[in-house]
Order: C-alpha cells, then sequence, then structure tokens
C-alpha cells in the first residue's frame, strides 16, 4: 500500500510544520503534498517557503500566496512578501492550482479551496450566508466536484471521484453523493468556528492541533482496491511560536497570538 501525506495552510507557522513533517517522517510517509497558502498569518514565510521546497513532492498555490505573490502584490509593500524576496515570490506566483492522480481505482483531485477559485467556499459545518463571503460562497459540496475553465477543464474530461482542499483551516471528512470529500484542516492556524477568544476555555487546546490528512491505497492505480482516508491531529509549542512572533516587527501579530491559542476564527 502507498501513503500519500496531504496537508494545507501553514501560515508562515514553521513551528507548526516542523512538528507535522516530523510526524509524517516518524510513520514513513516520503510522498508528502501541499495544498497552498504557505504564508501570512505567522512570521517565518521565508523559513516554510523553503522547507516545502526541500520536503514536498506538490505545492499547490493558495489565495493568500497569489496575494502577496502577483506582480502587482510588489507594489502593495506587504510585509510578508518582503520577508520572501523576489525570487521566493515568483516561485509562489508561479505554482500550479490543482493537482489529480488515481489511487486504488479513484479519480483524486486536490486544490487549495475550489475549481472555481483560490476564494470560493464550501463549509459542510457553517455557512457564510449574511457575511461578506457570502458571494464566494459553494451552495452545493457537488460544485467542487465540477470541471471548470479555471483548471483548465472541459465537461469531457473526468470527474473526480474524491476531492480534497484546504482553505477552510476545520477539518473534516464528508461523504455525500458516492463521492468523497476531505479538508485537511489547517497546520499553522486551526479553526474551530464555535470557539470563541476565551483564553481559559481548556478545551480548545483539543482544536489548537495542527492537522492532516494520510491517504491510502495504491498509487496511480485504476483498479479498485482498498483505500483510506485518515485525519491526524498533531500538538506543537505554540508558545515557542508566539515568541517568534514576539520578536518579530509583523504588524497585527497580537490578533495571530491569539488565534492560535484559541483556534478562534477572529
Amino acid at each position: 500500500m502507498d501513503r500519500i501525506a496531504i496537508f494545507s495552510d501553514v501560515h508562515a507557522n514553521i513551528t507548526a510544520l516542523n512538528a507535522v513533517l516530523d510526524d509524517i517522517h516518524s510513520r514513513g510517509i516520503s510522498r508528502i503534498y501541499c495544498l497552498g497558502d504557505s504564508v501570512t498569518k505567522c512570521c517565518n514565510p521565508d523559513l516554510v517557503i523553503d522547507k516545502l521546497r526541500e520536503t514536498c513532492e506538490v505545492v499547490l498555490k493558495g489565495n493568500c500566496d497569489e496575494s502577496i505573490s502577483s506582480p502587482n502584490a510588489k507594489v502593495k509593500n506587504f510585509w510578508s512578501r518582503n520577508k520572501i524576496g523576489e525570487e521566493r515570490a515568483q516561485y509562489l506566483n508561479n505554482l500550479p492550482i490543482f493537482t489529480e492522480f488515481y489511487m486504488s481505482g479513484r479519480l483524486i483531485r486536490l486544490m487549495h479551496a475550489s475549481p472555481y477559485s483560490l476564494s470560493h467556499i464550501y463549509n459542510p459545518m457553517f455557512s457564510n450566508k449574511d457575511t461578506l463571503r457570502e458571494v464566494i460562497e459553494l451552495d452545493s459540496p457537488l460544485k467542487l466536484f465540477d470541471n471548470t475553465d479555471f483548471i483548465g477543464k472541459t465537461p469531457n474530461d473526468p470527474i473526480p471521484d474524491i476531492v480534497g482542499y484546504g482553505h477552510i483551516h476545520t477539518p473534516n471528512i464528508f461523504r455525500f453523493e458516492n463521492k468523497l470529500l476531505f479538508n485537511t484542516g489547517s497546520v499553522g492556524m486551526p479553526i474551530e468556528m464555535l470557539n470563541e477568544n476565551d483564553l481559559s476555555n481548556q478545551t480548545n487546546r483539543f482544536s489548537a492541533l495542527a492537522s492532516y490528512i494520510i491517504l491510502e491505497g495504491i498509487y496511480d492505480s485504476k483498479d479498485l482496491s482498498p483505500f483510506s482516508v485518515n485525519l491526524v491531529r498533531v500538538p506543537y509549542d505554540i508558545q515557542k511560536e508566539i515568541e517568534y512572533l514576539n520578536a518579530s516587527d509583523m504588524p497585527g501579530k497580537e490578533k495571530t497570538i491569539i488565534s492560535l491559542k484559541t483556534a478562534s476564527s477572529n
């Protein structure tokens, strides 16, 4: 059986990334995919990009990657853009927006958010109705399986059996009409939508963990055979990451620190 480790939304949190990679390597998994949003939120985007380039077989582009790496972003003087430098920004800007492969007879498509854009949202647990994100909310999980111009697909192309994505920062595995969706959650900025910014709530520690997905099956096989999707939650040294933030001159770090401690959406 082959195994693939898949994670997303590291958001410049080098401490969480190292913990996740250590766990992946301890399981003997060498095939690693990242579904985007390597930067912003935390203060070590340069170290994160370098580590991903070193360890990942596939790295996709996320909406935050696009925001700071596009040619127009250079003139906006983003803190993260200045920190990563031009070579890394060009690397991010040139990343693919999806990848797909067969595993144990299933066509699996991976992307950051959706086949419509790097920002469109589908969350099986929480709606964005009556929020600023309502206009980019997908109203059905089946839309994540669409072949669209954005990803360069036509109606004649095969429709995936399984879709994996990131973007919403809350991990889940969801079956719908013989299709399977999984969300990796976030390595660097986990979110539990029902959490408040309550630092005294000790149960927050169960949702403030990094997460990733392991797929197990026969890679590159179109023959139906045993297959599994496993969600892994990984504790990491949050205080160490907070020390990095406090030592930095990154704007908005106070909000990030609260989110790291509480897994709240802020």
